[in-house]
């Protein structure tokens, strides 16, 4: 039977579909067409069978793709893009030699994020979230997690979550907030991160699971910062809470947190520029998502993960910008996807699957996002080339021209 449309994009050179079975297989169609009916995929392929198979009627929308790449639209699994104010002094102090760990000893770092937030306006949260989403919109990106954690008490989480939740209601991005509580201990709980851990389990938490926005939760287990025991007992409490559980793990320092994430079925576990090559292994027989964030590595001049060791190992990778304004404020997937290429060792197929198919399992959104196959969102991005390869090829520059969520046209150059 024939499947009717409202939107047709036809003359498509190369579709990445990403409808593969392995890490590298980007499902490949040429001279392709891409049918969409109420902002679902319902038919992509050979554009010679298109007929064949969709009812394409006076009312359907008819749009040219001129030769050019298709791909799904980019799924950033990890930002924080709520937060009070910017922090360009302490990349110039890092240029000056001080690393990331001497900046928050000096009173930098997260606790200078969470002062400024305090302080912020609705607005202001706002007006940079809106901002930075668009950004990320003109290079690609249509699915977006958003991080809190620069607020650490209840009232200014709470509001960031809610301003999470209002930007997402007016944005074409699909929105998936994360409660990160745990960022950081915060100033009033200084030297005492178990009976911080014992406040966000008893106060904090309950009211975030009564707002209703965030689906995830998230911590950083670090040196300096969370214990992989008091990581273990905030994620395993806030799973019985009802929320999903991420953690930022094994960046700086081999901590284990790693192990704590697959031993909680944490979603992802995030960063991994220390990771044990047992962790590699563990991670890899787990269903916990390996993401990577190259662009961290690149501000903070950190060696960078290692990508080409877990994808060996068999792991789910995904890839991510990890915008902020601290480590990295960049919100650029294409530029992610150029540093997985070229400093973590993935092939352009494994990059882009990592930035699509991956993403949205680290999201639990592998069921609508990521693909370009019948029942998926038509999220999807029309490049100005005739070669896939060009996207990371074309570093610091992003060929993008077309970008729709949900089959509504939402950028264009």
């Amino acid at each position: 039977m024939k499947v009717r449309t409202d939107l047709v994009l036809k003359d498509i050179g190369q579709l990445l579909t990403m409808d593969g079975d392995s890490g590298a297989d980007i499902g490949l169609i040429a001279h392709a067409a891409l049918a969409v009916k109420d902002g679902k995929v319902v038919w992509a392929g050979n554009s010679d069978l298109l007929e064949s198979n969709c009812v394409v009627s006076s009312e359907t929308e008819i749009v040219s793709a001129g030769g050019s790449v298709v791909t799904p639209g980019f799924v950033d699994s990890h930002t924080h893009p709520l937060f009070g104010a910017t922090r360009q002094d302490e990349f110039a102090m890092r240029a000056a030699g001080a690393d990331y760990e001497e900046i928050a000893a000096a009173g930098g770092g997260i606790l200078n994020s969470v002062k400024k937030t305090r302080l912020a306006s609705r607005s202001i949260l706002r007006e940079n979230m809106m901002h930075h989403l668009a950004i990320m919109l003109s290079n690609g990106t249509t699915t977006v997690e958003t991080k809190s954690g620069y607020g650490l008490d209840i009232e200014t989480e709470l509001r960031c979550l809610d301003v999470a939740n209002e930007v997402a209601g007016e944005v074409p991005q699909t929105i998936v907030p994360t409660f990160m509580g745990a960022h950081e201990v915060p100033e009033e709980f200084w030297g005492r991160p178990d009976h911080y851990i014992d406040y966000l389990i008893a106060q904090v938490n309950p009211r975030v699971k009564e707002q209703g926005i965030a689906e995830f939760v998230d911590i950083f287990c670090e040196k300096g910062v969370f214990t992989p025991d008091q990581a273990s007992r905030y994620l395993a409490a806030s799973a019985r809470q009802g929320f999903r559980v991420k953690i930022h793990a094994d960046e700086f320092h081999d901590t284990g947190g790693t192990a704590v994430a697959v031993n909680a079925g944490a979603a992802s576990a995030d960063h991994l520029l220390s990771i044990s090559s047992e962790n590699i292994q563990l991670i890899a027989r787990s269903k916990t998502v390996a993401t990577l964030l190259p662009g961290t590595a690149l501000f903070l001049n950190k060696p960078y993960p290692p990508g080409r060791k877990l994808l060996d190992a068999g792991a789910t990778v995904a890839i991510a910008t990890d915008f902020n304004p601290g480590s990295c404020f960049c919100d650029s997937m294409p530029l992610i996807v150029s540093l997985a290429v070229c400093q973590c060792g993935f092939t352009v197929e494994e990059a882009l699957v990592s930035a699509t198919v991956n993403g949205a399992i680290a999201l639990g959104l592998e069921g609508s996002k990521g693909r370009l196959v019948t029942g998926f969102d038509a999220d999807f991005v029309i490049w100005n080339c005739r070669d896939y390869r060009t996207i990371p090829y074309h570093l610091g520059n992003p060929d993008v021209e077309v970008v729709y969520c949900r089959g509504l046209k939402v950028y264009s150059t």
